[in-house]
């Protein structure tokens, strides 16, 4: 027990509280006494903690078991103990089953029963203590599930609403590139094909089916392989290729960013025969 134990004895008859006094003389309890219900209270209001209180029954005034009924309402983690003669013993068995006490004693008592009924209800006040202490934990912890959970659940809600933004916007992109006259190709720097819109598609997939995925060296002709080879050392690169029986206007740059992406972009455009 970290905490100091503080019993409150009260009893009219002074004799019984010295005689409680001098049983636990050499324990570590503080053993703190009254001769009143009024003053048993009063001593309880000023003292902070009494885990244990000792009553007497038969008091004048207000007796013992009324008495710790004020104390379980002032105090309702207090472990509460009646002393008494066996003629009260209906009376007290009452109280004990309402729950507003914790264990009656007969008088005149055993000193060594009287210790361990001590002892235990000592450790019962402990053993509840500590049940508080964690459900308190237990409950702090779970508002801060919840709280996690709650942030959880804004997060998902925020990253979707950008998820089905950035999908709008690159639906936009796609159905911008796939509306331009010309054929767009992108490359990634190991080779493959990232980007193509519809334009391009026709271009090379007439009989290959589409290309995004594939690697450019099983998808290009030769001589268009060969100019991205001359693209990545020039960075950009302009030349007329033969695909397919035609002849194709290639424009090509070598993209490069600050933040890592880098790849060959490619724009096509079928000569006229004329041309």
């Amino acid at each position: 027990m970290d905490q100091e134990v503080k019993i409150l004895c009260v009893d009219d008859e002074k004799s019984v509280l010295k005689s409680l006094e001098r049983l636990f003389l050499d324990s570590d309890y503080e053993i703190i006494t009254a001769i009143s219900g009024d003053e048993g209270l009063e001593t309880l209001k000023n003292t902070e903690p009494i885990q244990l209180v000792v009553s007497d029954y038969r008091m004048p005034g207000m007796n013992g078991v009324d008495f710790l009924k004020e104390v379980c309402e002032l105090r309702p983690d207090t472990v509460r103990i009646v002393l008494s003669g066996y003629a009260d013993t209906a009376a007290i068995v009452e109280a004990i089953n309402e729950g507003q006490i914790y264990k009656f004693i007969p008088k005149p008592w055993n000193d060594d029963e009287l210790k361990v009924t001590i002892s235990k209800a000592l450790e019962h006040y402990f053993t509840n203590q500590r049940n508080i202490q964690l459900t308190k934990e237990l409950e702090a912890k779970n508002m801060e599930l919840q709280e996690i959970n709650n942030n959880l659940e804004k997060l998902i809600e925020e990253r979707t609403a950008d998820l089905v933004i950035q999908n709008k916007i690159l639906t936009a992109s796609q159905n911008i590139l796939d509306s331009l006259p010309v054929g767009v190709v992108g490359i990634d720097p190991g080779g493959l094909i990232v980007q193509c819109n519809k334009r391009g598609v026709e271009f090379f997939s007439r009989e290959k089916g589409n290309i995004i995925g594939m690697d450019r060296m099983d998808s290009f002709p030769e001589e268009m392989n060969e100019f991205i080879e001359k693209l990545i050392i020039n960075r950009t690169v302009t030349a007329c290729i033969g695909n397919n029986g035609s002849n194709v206007a290639v424009k090509g740059v070598y993209m490069q960013y600050s933040n890592g992406q880098e790849g060959v972009i490619l724009v096509l455009d079928e000569v006229a025969d004329d041309e």
